[in-house]
């Protein structure tokens, strides 16, 4: 029953996908639907489950954030963030906390000088509200979402609901990218990201989320594939998810989900008696030659220039002096304007202002590190060391969550090739701090016993 369940909620994906490509008014509804639906989940769940479905209603949202802004399905640009925290400050007024998360208060607090010194240098062309907006939701949404999943314990069973509920909303965008896309030859002059192949947005967002894609069907290949149907079902959502990750000819998602993806191997290996780690290894031979056979059809596809793409070098063969495609410039400069305001920064959402004042260019560096040191000063840095030590500490104290390094990693690495533009790396990272649970606490010959036993039963 539980496998007839998932092919269903993949088929119907896959119909969401198909349906906004042919009716593209249709994504508005399907918005509007989430909503909806998740909200009556979350307002008449038990208090029991209130907290998972909120963890599955944000996830959802996040999974299908990129797919909305590339067919206008969001009513706001930043509506995906919105819900995220709404959805997150519905736990946190309606559940218990942990005290402890008041850390990432502090965290938003830092945050808000920028907004003040934003304020007293507003320039003429600039719309404070749209500036705070855009730079902020970001950060603000991962504090959010942290102070709900600061320790908050959950099942192994029930993290693999959520991260089920992220995966399905990016089949059907995978549905929709096969559709506008059917032939990539004819689309495919170049090494730079291809927005012809990224559904006609922003190819570093696609990238970025269908790496999210790659590493939860790697999870459930490696976890959740008792039987023949359902490895070769995940298999091939592996690798669909793939090979559209690698065809936007943004490296960044895709690099990232190989960290991600090494990582959870790694862990899980470690975890597991030697059975299991045999049924691993054979396993990652599987994964090694799915990933091999997709590389293979990515670059017949793409006439070999995604070869060049890895390879850092441009159409005709030669390599590119700089393998961060100008970004490395764009940090200095954020380097440099934090140096000279290191006490309180330039101000929220000024760093492209002053870019343009003396380059004459609109850019951003796309680097959440630099940005916020340049824009946030010493407060910034205080932000940054509280998100990048804490989950560590947590760690120390408890190990029990076997995605941790993965989720932690996906965060790390994201920030600094796509900031926080879309809400993932914010979601993802409250993940590290969820306490990952088995029934028998005290007992750790039980809770390994648990965690091989997940390999061989299918959760929906």
């Amino acid at each position: 029953m539980k496998e007839l369940n998932y092919i269903t909620l993949i088929g119907l994906h896959v119909i969401i996908g198909l349906a906004i490509f042919s009716f593209p008014f249709l994504s508005k509804i399907y918005f509007i639907g989430i909503l909806a639906f998740f909200s009556y989940a979350i307002f008449y769940s038990s208090p029991s489950l209130k907290g998972l479905v909120i963890l599955k209603a944000s996830g959802y949202i996040v999974g299908a954030e990129v797919l909305l802004r590339m067919t206008d399905g969001s009513f706001l640009y930043e509506a995906s963030k919105y819900s995220v925290i709404l959805f997150c400050l519905i736990g946190v007024l309606t559940m218990r906390v942990n005290r402890l998360s008041i850390t990432y208060i502090l965290y938003i607090v830092f945050l808000i000088p920028g907004i003040l010194v934003a304020g007293f240098n507003m320039g003429e062309q600039t719309v404070i509200r749209k500036a705070i907006a855009f730079n902020l939701s970001g950060p603000v949404c991962l504090g959010i979402a942290a102070i709900f999943c600061f320790k908050r314990k959950i099942s192994l069973a029930h993290i693999q609901e959520v991260l089920l509920s992220m995966a399905l909303p990016l089949i059907a965008m995978s549905t929709y990218l096969f559709l506008f896309t059917p032939d990539l030859r004819d689309t495919i002059t170049g090494t730079g990201s291809n927005y012809a192949t990224s559904g006609g947005f922003g190819p570093n967002q696609v990238s970025t989320v269908l790496g999210i894609a790659m590493f939860i069907f790697s999870i459930r290949l490696f976890m959740l594939s008792p039987s023949l149907l359902l490895k070769l079902i995940n298999a091939i959502l592996l690798a669909a998810v793939s090979f559209r990750g690698i065809v936007t000819f943004s490296r960044g998602g895709v690099i990232t989900a190989l960290f991600m993806i090494s990582a959870f191997i790694v862990l899980y290996f470690n975890k597991v008696n030697r059975k299991a780690k045999f049924r691993i290894s054979t396993t990652v031979l599987l994964f090694a030659s799915l990933g091999i056979a997709v590389w293979l059809i990515s670059s017949i596809q793409t006439n070999g220039f995604i070869d060049k793409r890895y390879a850092n070098e441009d159409a005709l063969g030669r390599e590119k002096l700089d393998i961060t495609t100008g970004r490395s410039e764009l940090i200095a400069f954020e380097v440099d304007q934090f140096l000279s305001n290191p006490i309180f920064g330039v101000g929220v959402g000024k760093i492209k202002e002053l870019r343009f004042e003396r380059y004459g260019y609109v850019a951003a560096s796309h680097n959440e590190m630099s940005r916020i040191l340049s824009e946030h000063g010493l407060f910034g840095i205080i932000a940054i060391l509280i998100l990048l030590i804490t989950p560590l500490v947590l760690r120390m104290r408890n190990n029990s969550n076997i995605f941790f390094y993965s989720f932690y990693l996906f965060w790390l690495l994201t920030i600094n090739h796509s900031s926080m533009r879309i809400a993932a790396p914010a979601f993802v990272y409250a993940l590290c701090l969820l306490e990952i649970q088995c029934k028998n606490k005290n007992s750790r010959k039980a809770s390994l016993k648990r965690l091989e036993k997940s390999s061989s039963k299918l959760i929906v």
